[in-house]
């Protein structure tokens, strides 16, 4: 998948950066929870799961590395 949604790029390549970015958005999730704004909650809890998806589950480093020779 190309585009907005491919996060397997060479700039996520550090681990650090990609567990910060999903504590980060999986945390803002729990605050909208707490505010009562669930539609905001949905909307990053589902970013937060993308990022869950793309950076630990689907994760490739050969293809990102390949990328990053381009």
């Amino acid at each position: 998948m190309k585009g907005l949604f491919d996060l397997q790029v060479p700039a996520m390549r550090p681990l650090w950066l990609r567990v910060t970015i999903v504590l980060a958005t999986l945390a803002w999730t729990g605050m909208e929870i707490v505010n009562g704004a669930w539609g905001w909650a949905a909307l990053f809890g589902a970013a937060g799961l993308w990022c869950v998806w793309q950076f630990f589950v689907t994760w490739d480093e050969e293809k990102v590395a390949a990328k990053e020779d381009r």
